[in-house]
């Protein structure tokens, strides 16, 4: 078995940490697979260890991903993942860990790995489709896409169409989609609801709207949603397109961004069974909410 260890090597304790994975997967008789960027990390296990270029190297040639981190770190692999199919544990070391499911004092439960011995979770991801005058571009959210406006303080008007029948018109700073991953996220701080991970939707929240009356919106998974912005007052609109807090597009009035759930979803592990109100609870607790 080859399992791939991905370390987010801002975090020191997280750096700190990659060695005492390695040592315990070398133990278990498991091949890690590092990113070669991470070479000098794994230094005193380089005969232990294979070394690839990419993370999509690094993906293919495992069978089970490792990440050590916060939910970014996973957020940032689940999307190769996703498009590999292979599972994903991540270690906790961010500030909340929402979707981490292993913290680093539990890590000799990982021999569970070698048995088949854990859980197993679907998470839906979004496809958001960027349409310009000049192109199309495709990006992959596990969280949630962001449309908002930039530096200018003025507001934006936004037409939201589903299945091609316009639905929704928002003035506001922005708006939403999320995943049900992704309601604990942003969508979150905006006043959206919590959506547990096992219903598949997509969830509209609206960023500051200018009405008492516009509350979030969720949608069949099978929904396709049409989102347009303008400024509504003859000038170009400043806007942007954010997917998972990674990625950035700046958007024109012309710009036409569609959201529709991927055809496929990313496999989270974890080592115990988990019950997500349970974790939301104590998370939310741990925060001061």
């Amino acid at each position: 078995m080859k399992v791939a260890v991905i370390t987010n090597t801002s975090k020191p304790q997280a750096v700190d940490f990659q060695p005492k994975v390695i040592d315990k997967l070398v133990n278990m008789g498991v091949t890690p697979v590092v990113l070669e960027s991470d070479r000098c990390i794994a230094k005193n296990h380089i005969n232990d260890v294979l070394c690839f270029a990419s993370h999509t190297e690094v993906v293919k040639n495992c069978d089970i991903l490792i990440t050590i981190g916060g939910d970014g770190t996973i957020i940032h692999m689940a999307r190769h993942a996703a498009k590999h199919n292979k599972p994903l544990l991540g270690i906790n070391f961010g500030r909340v860990g929402f979707v981490a499911t292993l913290e680093p004092q539990d890590l000799d439960s990982i021999d569970k790995l070698l048995t088949g011995n854990y859980f197993t979770q679907q998470r839906m991801l979004l496809k958001v489709t960027v349409e310009t005058p000049t192109g199309v571009e495709r990006l992959y959210a596990i969280n949630d896409a962001v449309i908002s406006r930039g530096s200018m303080s003025r507001m934006m008007d936004l037409s939201v169409s589903v299945n091609g029948k316009k639905t929704c018109q928002y003035r506001a700073d922005g708006v939403i989609f999320s995943t049900p991953t992704g309601s604990t996220a942003y969508a979150l701080s905006a006043g959206g609801p919590v959506i547990c991970p096992d219903i598949e939707c997509i969830l509209l929240t609206p960023i500051c709207p200018h009405s008492l009356f516009s509350r979030s919106v969720i949608f069949k998974a099978g929904d396709k949603l049409t989102v347009t912005a303008a400024t509504g007052e003859g000038t170009e609109t400043e806007a942007f397109l954010t997917v998972d807090g990674q990625y950035h597009l700046p958007l024109t009035d012309d710009t036409r961004v569609t959201i529709e759930k991927y055809e496929k979803s990313f496999s989270l592990i974890s080592i115990e069974p988990q019950n997500f109100y349970t974790v939301l609870n104590n998370k939310l607790n741990e925060r001061g909410i």
